[in-house]
């Protein structure tokens, strides 16, 4: 029998345990915001069905310090491979591009199973619980936050309070639905598949491998454990069939001109692919994030990272505004950051997407003749595998147009991911100016010597300051000697100027009214 219980308050309720779902409550708790995450399935998901980990979320983990976990408990790949009807047309190494852009210069199959369970157990040693079996009926927007009418495992329905709603809750999303966004766009008319497999073969030696003909496409990707993959392509639905479809009914073909030797299947799966993008990421004090605000193919495997990006970028701005650290109209930036990439994104995949699943005989003679020629000629450049590398592990997304980007010092402007810098320091231990990110605040970069105004600016703001000793390997990365870069909680670049100007930091301050959440500290880096 329903009932109606007391309300209950949290700074932010959270529709959705998914990837990205846990990931912005973690980033929140972190930060000191207290959330309500419910989702209405029983238990995490058990099945792998987002595979890959590229450099910018593993550099978003890291933060939390769960990025070596998952680099541990993954599988690496630094190539991928094109064959056509059964030839080795090309191969793209990711191993030799020169000077990582990351710590993490590569891209790892983790599933998204497990990255569940480890942002569960992370959560719940901050004392959240996800609140399983528990779904959204209804939310109404207040004067201040919002008023949810929850449904909870034992069938009552209760009421819940927040200051915000997230809808994390994927392509039928409640939020989206009572936001009337509406999610334009359109599906794909194939048919995919999905399929854990355990055999033998080539194309299981830890590389990825993307095979086409003139009708069918295949992608394998190796798993943790030896001779274990996951196989994604294309299905051929018989209009006769109606019985549920199974492994019986793939086209092996594909798979035969791999010699792919298949023993076991042990998960298969159907889907649709969509690409479609909310009219609006946020209405007031709801925000859609994830498969809620986009669809898009699963080509680059860039879904739930783009998820996990959209929890990264509004949590740190929910958090300073629960807690009176910046200027409310910065809430307004998530939309527009994140729109701006996702709307990218899905006409990217989309030009991908048509390329390995078109039909018709043009399309046959541009994946059996053309491509196999110029495909190769292509992955033989250097500064194109880097370019290709930037795109796909997301480390190359840019806010040049936020309201919260200016200035610029070096190849760096306001908007920038800060760029990733590496060194060995007079004890041979290697050095980054990564290091310090795991505060998850606001904090000031200055390579080379800051001057006395900056530094006493930093000291009656509570703005934490890095000073690190100038060395080459931070010229090779595009920043400037002496510049200062007051970088964002989420590793973005917010105030950039090659001058060190203090008085132009403080101007950015007072006018996005940014303080601090931690107190202020003066680090330094010497050269040793």
């Amino acid at each position: 029998m329903n009932t109606e219980q007391t309300p209950k308050a949290s700074d932010v309720l959270i529709v959705g345990a998914g990837p990205t779902g846990l990931a912005l409550a973690l980033f929140l708790t972190r930060m000191g915001v207290r959330v309500r995450i419910i989702d209405k399935t029983a238990e995490p998901g058990t099945t792998s069905r987002a595979l890959v980990l590229h450099a910018r979320t593993l550099e978003f983990y890291d933060q939390l310090g769960l990025a070596d976990g998952c680099v541990e408990g993954g599988t690496k790949f630094n190539a991928v491979n094109l064959w056509v009807n059964g030839r080795h047309a090309a191969r793209a190494p990711f191993d030799d591009l020169g000077d990582p852009f990351s710590r993490f210069s590569f891209i790892l199959v983790y599933p998204q199973d497990k990255q569940e369970r480890m942002l569960v157990a992370a959560l719940e040693k901050l004392g959240v619980t996800v609140e399983r079996r528990t779904e959204l009926v209804s939310f109404e927007q207040l004067d201040a936050g919002v008023s949810a009418q929850i449904k909870t495992a034992d069938g009552a329905t209760e009421s819940c309070r927040a200051a915000y709603i997230a809808g994390c809750d994927g392509a039928h999303s409640k939020v989206r639905e009572q936001l009337r966004t509406g999610l334009p766009g359109g599906d794909y008319a194939e048919l995919f598949y999905g399929a854990d497999i355990e055999g033998k073969g080539a194309a299981l030696n830890g590389e990825v491998h993307i095979a086409i003909d003139d009708a069918d496409f295949l992608a394998v990707f190796a798993m943790k454990e030896s001779g274990t993959a996951r196989l994604i392509g294309a299905l051929r639905r018989d209009p006769a069939k109606t019985a549920e479809l199974q492994w019986s009914d793939v086209n092996t073909r594909v798979i035969d001109h791999l010699k792919l030797d298949v023993a076991k299947v042990n998960w298969f799966s159907t889907y649709r692919v969509h690409h479609r993008v909310a009219g609006s990421f946020r209405q007031g004090s709801a925000f859609l994030l994830g498969d809620a605000a986009h669809l898009h193919s699963p080509v680059g495997g860039q879904g739930m990272n783009t998820g996990i990006g959209d929890a990264v970028n509004l949590a740190w701005k929910l958090a300073a505004v629960i807690q009176n650290r910046i200027d409310p109209a910065v809430l307004d930036t998530y939309q527009s950051e994140r729109i701006a990439f996702a709307q990218r994104l899905v006409a990217t995949t989309d030009r991908a997407f048509a390329f390995v699943t078109a039909r018709g005989p043009i399309a046959k003679r541009v994946r059996l003749t053309v491509a196999p020629l110029v495909i190769p000629l292509i992955f033989h450049f250097r500064a194109i595998r880097r370019f290709l590398f930037r795109t796909i592990s997301q480390i190359g997304i840019r806010y040049p147009d936020s309201w919260l980007s200016a200035g610029h010092a070096g190849a760096v402007r306001g908007g920038d991911r800060l760029p990733w810098a590496q060194w060995v320091d007079g004890g041979a231990t290697r050095r980054d100016n990564y290091e310090f990110f795991s505060s998850l605040d606001w904090q000031l970069h200055c390579y080379g010597e800051p001057s006395d105004a900056v530094r006493a600016t930093c000291a009656s703001r509570g703005l934490t300051l890095h000073a690190f000793a100038w060395r080459p390997e931070m010229n090779q990365a595009g920043l400037h000697r002496n510049a200062i870069y007051l970088v964002r909680p989420d590793e973005y670049v917010g105030f950039a100027d090659a001058g060190g100007d203090a008085g132009a930091l403080v101007r950015y301050l007072d006018q996005h009214h940014i303080a601090t959440l931690h107190a202020y500290v003066d680090h330094r880096l010497p050269l040793e």
